[in-house]
């Protein structure tokens, strides 16, 4: 049947967003999404928000990466589902919401810009040269010279693949200290390219920014490929953060129908 879809990105991470509230089809499968996220042959995007209704909240979540299969977390997209459901008249100014890590609260400052609640982080582990840590999805953050330089497809499909990451996956984040904030470029399990913007991962490398530094910072700018966000937290102990909060521009791109 025809599905009404919309096409969303935030700071240049893009989904294709569907409402599933009243359950008129079903899901679609593992090749489905993956033909339709793909950029050549589909309407294009690094992953499908299916958008459905919750008795206790405002929805759910639930996020497919292109490749078809469900994934963790997503912070842009969870970003981009809340301006989804506030065009849809689900919401007004602020959200709670179902995702697959458990609940989360967003607030809309503007027509364009959202705040998400990323839920807290409890242990960071440093080995040798790169962080690893859990901000709704497992990232693994390392500090280079210059992000810019770094052939970040070849090497994070490098980091990706090999033990002990190689079957569940991992995002990696090439990560320097930037102006007055961080830059921050990602490969994206799933994905399995780089993407212009990862909210969970722009999170994982303030936290970790903080940690390297040693000073009490809690809020950082960021800068992806695709824009600039923004993450702000509280540090209550040497590796717990809480009040996480992952800010900055969401788009509406266009919408239109296809079949499912």
């Amino acid at each position: 049947m025809l599905v009404k879809f919309f096409k969303y990105h935030g700071t240049g991470n893009d989904f294709i967003m569907i409402d599933r509230r009243d359950l008129s089809f079903e899901l679609p499968g593992q090749v489905a999404i993956a033909k339709l996220c793909h950029r050549r042959t589909g309407i294009g995007a690094d992953g499908m928000i299916i958008l459905q209704g919750n008795d206790e909240l405002d929805f759910t979540m639930k996020y497919y990466n292109s490749d078809g299969y469900e994934g963790s977390m997503c912070g842009n997209g969870g970003r981009c589902a809340v301006a989804f459901a506030k065009m849809l008249g689900i919401i007004d100014h602020s959200a709670r919401f179902e995702s697959i890590d458990g609940n989360h609260y967003a607030e809309i400052e503007s027509d364009d810009e959202i705040k998400l609640g990323i839920i807290p982080v409890s242990s960071v582990y440093f080995s040798g040269d790169h962080f690893e840590l859990d901000t709704g999805s497992p990232h693994y953050v390392k500090f280079v010279g210059d992000p810019q330089e770094i052939d970040a497809v070849k090497e994070g499909y490098a980091i990706r693949n090999s033990p002990p990451y190689k079957e569940e996956g991992v995002n990696v984040n090439f990560v320097s200290h930037y102006e007055d904030g961080i830059f921050v470029r990602t490969y994206e399990r799933g994905v399995e390219a780089e993407t212009l913007s990862c909210g969970t991962g722009v999170v994982a490398a303030a936290i970790c920014a903080a940690i390297q530094s040693g000073t009490d910072k809690s809020s950082y700018t960021i800068y992806t490929r695709g824009g600039k966000l923004k993450v702000s937290f509280e540090r209550k102990g040497e590796q717990l953060f809480e009040n996480i909060v992952l800010e900055g521009p969401v788009v509406c791109v266009y919408e239109g129908k296809v079949e499912i």
